[in-house]
């Protein structure tokens, strides 16, 4: 599995220790209510809306530097508009993996 990492956010912030800082505080701070919305829409059943959810999840998965990842993402994001859930367990997968990185932060 990938592995998160802060290459992305580095190059954003040009050296800005200060503004680096400040997009790491704003992704700790959404990430968890946006994967526990994510996991209440999914245990619901509701595919539409955790499609939604999966959606805004990319751009965590994305800026994090998992471009595999992002491609799970897209593809299960489209099975959940389709009424399926294939690709769940390897994109929760991917949800965890985030989650222990950031703790780490």
């Amino acid at each position: 599995m990938e592995v998160p990492n802060l290459t992305y956010i580095d190059k954003l912030s040009g050296g800005d220790e200060a503004f680096k800082n400040k997009l790491i505080s704003i992704i700790k701070d959404e990430f968890p209510d946006e994967k526990a919305v994510y996991e209440e829409n999914i245990k619901s059943e509701n595919f539409k809306l955790s499609a939604e959810n999966v959606h805004k999840l990319k751009h965590k998965i994305s800026i994090l530097g998992l471009e595999k990842s992002y491609d799970v993402a897209v593809s299960f994001e489209e099975n959940l508009l389709e009424g399926n859930t294939k690709g769940q367990e390897d994109f929760e997968n991917i949800l965890n993996n985030i989650t222990n990185f950031l703790a780490t932060l």
